[in-house]
């Protein structure tokens, strides 16, 4: 029974957080794009943007994770049709997400050398050929910690997301382990959590590493 209940807990989080993953990634990653080339002696530069961009990213950092997805309740209702449940946490989970790897692909095309990117311009290369062929591919292996770093951040989400009917092994740390006083679920749950960071992380360093090695 304790089995089964694992089980099906943690296939919920994992199909949480690789949905979020995914989704915030797709709202997160132009945006990142976008606000590392308008900043100031880019190849776009553009004040007005990054700072609208920044003001957008910044304030949806702000709110605290429980915060966001109470707010979010009625959104999830709309488009999921439900607020209970691993597939109406991915909406706050996603849009939680979204202005952390935002900030992650900022960062990371930032670190790009500067040179590369003016041989680039030089050889009349585009600003979206500087993009998909120099400023991505050299920060890749950066960009693979980043969302490494992302995956592991949506798996503590997805516990937090227990507390209000996520789904999940939060939910059922939080249900059986804490209000039902059984210790074993609560820390059963506590161990698999730890698993699936330990894994996410390994795997993200073993592919980082692995880019950072055919880059040389």
């Amino acid at each position: 029974m304790v089995f089964n209940m694992l089980i099906q807990a943690t296939v919920e989080t994992i199909y949480m957080v690789l949905l979020s993953a995914v989704v915030s990634l797709g709202i997160g990653f132009p945006c990142g794009i976008l606000a590392a080339i308008t900043s100031d002696g880019h190849i776009f530069e553009n004040k007005g943007i990054n700072r609208i961009l920044n003001g957008i990213i910044n304030i949806t950092r702000s709110f605290p994770y429980i915060i966001l997805m109470i707010l979010l309740l009625p959104l999830s209702r709309f488009i999921i049709g439900t607020t209970i449940g691993s597939t109406a946490a991915i909406v706050p989970l996603s849009i939680s997400a979204a202005p952390f790897v935002a900030r992650i692909v900022e960062n990371c095309v930032l670190e790009v050398d500067r040179g590369v990117i003016e041989a680039s311009e030089s050889l009349g290369a585009n600003n979206f050929t500087i993009i998909t062929k120099v400023m991505i591919p050299e920060s890749l292996p950066s960009l693979i910690q980043g969302i490494t770093l992302l995956v592991i951040n949506l798996i503590g989400l997805s516990a937090m997301a227990g507390a209000i009917g996520g789904g999940g092994l939060g939910d059922l740390a939080i249900r059986f382990g804490y209000n039902r006083f059984k210790l074993d679920i609560m820390i059963y749950s506590v161990l698999i959590i730890i698993v699936l960071v330990q894994g996410v992380q390994l795997i993200g360093n073993l592919i980082s590493n692995r880019l950072k090695k055919n880059g040389r």
